[in-house]
């Protein structure tokens, strides 16, 4: 195991960061930290780099302890939320700045510095100074810096949240791609979902100090294991009385319940046009969000209103029409369980336990 915590606290003052975290990392992975702010993921990851120091538990690092160990002595990269470059330095001077410190041989320390600049797509800007580079250099130039002392471990708190929005989508392409040539491990704070869906090869979300779930994007997405998970992933609407809906009305026998239905997991069309028309409810269209590649529509179905999503390649619907739905599962949760629950109309006539 390359990266192994257990039972790790932290406080400041009477307020409980970070609560009995426990989790391991394999070699290479890229692992996204998730969560809402206040959660606890940044207090995580200092302590990671021993920028903080934990009040109770153990950070293994090949199975070493390094509670006690300085942050120079971890073998860590650490990129920053808003770069952190030296001003008065060039592209050359600021990535080749950690191995100055060490003492790399000059010649060493320029073949490092052009490996990377190939690596990064940098090379030719060598001689510029950080005023003169796009935001998207900038945050290339944090992670080539990062890089160059060869660490054994790769921490980015909030890495692209300083770059306007196109250029973070195609930073996390690219952050992807360098990971998976470089191998190796890392761990990156976000709050965006789509951020830590398309890049992570597992998520851990984090709330409250407390590891909720940690998984591949898919299982997270797929089966929750908490309400808690449910509602923070996706798009979502929660539902108190879901026994309405057809083929949920065993749903009844949980009074205290409810239910979470994604847009996913709801088919809307025409009347006619839905193939399980027995299953399906009639509803009314009451809104539509277009959202680039398909329609986001708010349709009425009975005293519910449900979210969901319809393609481009459907003919669009109008806002009063009447329409055919149907829901195929819903997430049901209470305070001491919490179940996937088919269509039985459509599939299986039970919940399905996770």
């Amino acid at each position: 195991m390359h990266i192994e915590v257990r039972d790790l606290n932290k406080w400041f003052g009477q307020y409980h960061a970070v609560r009995n975290v426990n989790f391991s990392i394999e070699p290479g992975q890229l692992i996204g930290l998730l969560g809402p702010s206040g959660g606890g993921k940044t207090s995580v990851l200092r302590m990671l780099a021993g920028l903080e120091r934990p009040d109770s538990g153990e950070i293994r690092f090949y199975d070493k302890v390094v509670n006690d160990v300085p942050p120079q002595e971890r073998g860590i990269g650490f990129v920053f939320q808003h770069y952190a470059l030296f001003k008065h330095m060039t592209v050359f001077d600021n990535i080749a700045f950690g191995l100055t410190i060490q003492k790399w041989p000059k010649d060493r320390i320029r073949a490092r510095v052009a490996e990377l600049l190939e690596l990064t797509g940098l090379s030719g800007i060598e001689k510029r100074y950080p005023h003169q580079l796009s935001g998207g250099q900038r945050q290339r130039v944090a992670f080539a810096r990062a890089l160059a002392p060869e660490p054994q471990l790769l921490l980015l708190d909030e890495p692209f949240a300083a770059i306007d929005a196109k250029i973070r989508k195609e930073l996390r392409s690219w952050l992807k791609s360098l990971i998976d040539r470089v191998g190796i491990t890392s761990i990156f704070v976000t709050h965006d979902q789509d951020e830590a869906i398309e890049v992570a090869d597992e998520i851990m979300i984090i709330q409250q100090g407390s590891v909720e779930q940690k998984g591949t994007p898919w299982d997270i997405y797929k089966t929750p294991q908490t309400p808690f998970v449910a509602e923070f992933i996706g798009e979502s609407t929660i539902l108190t009385n879901v026994h309405t809906l057809k083929g949920f009305d065993s749903t009844s026998a949980w009074p205290n319940s409810k239910a979470l239905i994604r847009p996913e997991y709801i088919e809307v069309g025409r009347v006619g046009e839905l193939r399980l028309a027995s299953a399906s409810e009639r509803g009314i269209v009451k809104a539509l969000h277009f959202r680039g590649s398909e329609w986001l529509v708010e349709v009425a179905v009975g005293e519910l209103t449900l979210k969901t999503y319809r393609t481009l390649e459907n003919p669009v619907l109008q806002i009063g029409e009447e329409v055919q739905v149907l829901v195929h599962r819903i997430y049901l949760f209470n305070e001491d369980d919490h179940w996937v629950m088919e269509n039985p109309l459509k599939e299986d006539p039970m919940p399905v336990h996770i």
